[in-house]
C-alpha cells in the first residue's frame, strides 16, 4: 500500500516539477509526471530490497527526492533533444530532391 502512496505523491511532485522548467511545450503533458513516478517506485522497490523498512523515514525521503530528480532531468534534458531533432527534419525536408526518370 504504501508503495501505491509513494508513487501518487512523486508523480504529483513531478508535475510540479513540469510546470517549473521550461520547455513543457516540447512534451506531452504527462510524461514528466509519469517518468516521476516511475523512478519513484523504482528507488522505493530498491530501497525495499536493500532493507529499509516503508515505516522508517530514510525511504520516504531517498524516494521522493530521487523520482522527482529522475523527472527533472528528462524535463531539462528533452527540449533540447527535441529541438536539435526538428532542426534536423528541417533541413531533411527542406534539400531539394533529385529529379526522378519517369
Amino acid at each position: 500500500m504504501e508503495l501505491l502512496f509513494v508513487t501518487v505523491i512523486g508523480a504529483s511532485l513531478s508535475l510540479g516539477v513540469r510546470y517549473l522548467v521550461p520547455g513543457r511545450e516540447t512534451h506531452g503533458l504527462l510524461l514528466v509526471p509519469l517518468v516521476g513516478a516511475a523512478a519513484t517506485a523504482g528507488v522505493w522497490v530498491i530501497c525495499v530490497w536493500l532493507g529499509l523498512t516503508f515505516d522508517g523515514g530514510w525511504i520516504w525521503v531517498i524516494a521522493l527526492v530521487l523520482g522527482p530528480l529522475a523527472a527533472l532531468a528528462v524535463a531539462l534534458v528533452l527540449p533540447k533533444q527535441r529541438a536539435e531533432a526538428d532542426a534536423a527534419l528541417l533541413e531533411r525536408l527542406m534539400k531539394p530532391s533529385a529529379p526522378t526518370k519517369a
